[in-house]
């Protein structure tokens, strides 16, 4: 079935309405949706490599709105909604786990979903259900994704399409070294200052 999603992703590549479903897809992967817009971002910009960056501006606005979305399940429709969502991706037993780390870091962690290929979505609709203060929210996801979707953008259009395979290869181990990367500049930026 995800092969099946994957490929109907793809397709929208092909279409005028490319854009437009880019704005669709980040939006509903930010709060429900299992594929991650990344794949019609990078076949969209390799198509058109110096519209590139307009792309990642269009998949960052529309991942920064869905993540809203998935914020207002979890404030106001976690019992009946979010759970289902969460269930639905097996990850119940994580939910614990977010709490704490909303408890003690909620920007960093917020980040940290944002930007790297941890489910997004069970971070945003976590966040409104432990009523986390929305304009940290907003501005966390905001410099995550755009950070995520900015530099996949800049690369293709750096790069060209000969970057389009390393970005697929790599990009979950790209973004967990950029991750730890930005991690221990927070924990320098700490014991420094």
């Amino acid at each position: 079935m995800l092969r099946r999603l994957y490929s109907w992703v793809l397709h929208w590549a092909e279409t005028a309405y490319g854009t437009w479903a880019l704005f669709l897809l980040a939006f509903c992967e930010s709060s429900f949706f299992p594929i991650p817009p990344d794949i019609l971002l990078i076949a969209l910009a390799v198509a058109i490599p110096k519209r590139s960056l307009y792309y990642a501006l269009v998949c960052s606005a529309g991942s920064v709105l869905g993540g809203c979305l998935g914020y207002l399940i979890g404030w106001q429709f976690m019992v009946g909604i979010g759970e289902k969502i969460i269930s639905f991706y097996g990850l119940s037993a994580k939910v614990e786990y977010i709490q704490g780390l909303y408890m003690q870091y909620d920007a960093l962690a917020i980040g940290i979903a944002g930007f790297t290929p941890i489910p997004y979505k069970v971070f945003t609709i976590s966040a409104g259900a432990l009523g986390i203060d929305f304009s940290v929210f907003v501005i966390a996801s905001l410099v995550s994704r755009s950070m995520r979707f900015f530099l996949v953008g800049w690369l293709i259009y750096r790069f060209g399409s000969e970057i389009q395979a390393f970005i697929e290869k790599y990009f979950n181990t790209l973004a967990v070294a950029f991750t730890v990367l930005l991690v221990a500049g927070f924990v320098i930026i700490k014991y420094l200052f």
